[in-house]
């Protein structure tokens, strides 16, 4: 529970590390849209130069039950993006959206981890955009301890 008031560069540095991730979100989302666009698609110009893309979005790792892997990227990146753009509209979202933030990075970046192993000694082929969204899923990592740290250090 917080107590008090935090002080003016709390605040600004917690501004800025929200506004960060906020970016961050909407670029994942992005990302993850992009390659359900390329799965639904299968257009191979969307590579960009490298097949390793449409090889991984073909895969038999591709999917869980039928659900595109990227479905379930756009579904995480739009909820964590939720939760930043309006959790200081409520004191509950206030309290735990940087705890909800962290919580989804977490598993966002255990699930990568695993996606990239496959990529890289499964599949053995590399999708650009899937280490894209590895590396911004691990960014929103970092910011979410960063704030949790912050949220914290207030309340004591």
């Amino acid at each position: 529970m917080r107590t008090g008031m935090p002080h003016s560069s709390t605040r600004k540095t917690d501004s800025w590390l929200r506004q960060t991730g906020i970016v961050l979100a909407a670029l994942g989302a992005a990302d993850a849209f992009y390659l359900w666009l390329l799965k639904f698609t299968r257009n191979e110009a969307m590579c960009v130069g490298s097949h390793g893309c449409l090889t991984v979005n073909d895969s038999l790792y591709s999917e869980i039950g039928g659900l595109p892997v990227s479905v379930l990227g756009l579904m995480a990146y739009l909820a964590i993006l939720g939760i930043l753009v309006f959790e200081r509209r409520s004191p509950l979202g206030a309290e735990y959206g940087p705890l909800a933030v962290f919580g989804f990075s977490l598993i966002g970046v255990i699930f990568s981890a695993y996606l990239t192993y496959l990529e890289f000694y499964v599949i053995r082929a590399v999708c650009p955009f899937c280490m894209a969204s590895a590396v911004i899923m691990t960014l929103l990592l970092v910011l979410s301890v960063a704030r949790l740290r912050q949220q914290n250090s207030c309340s004591d």
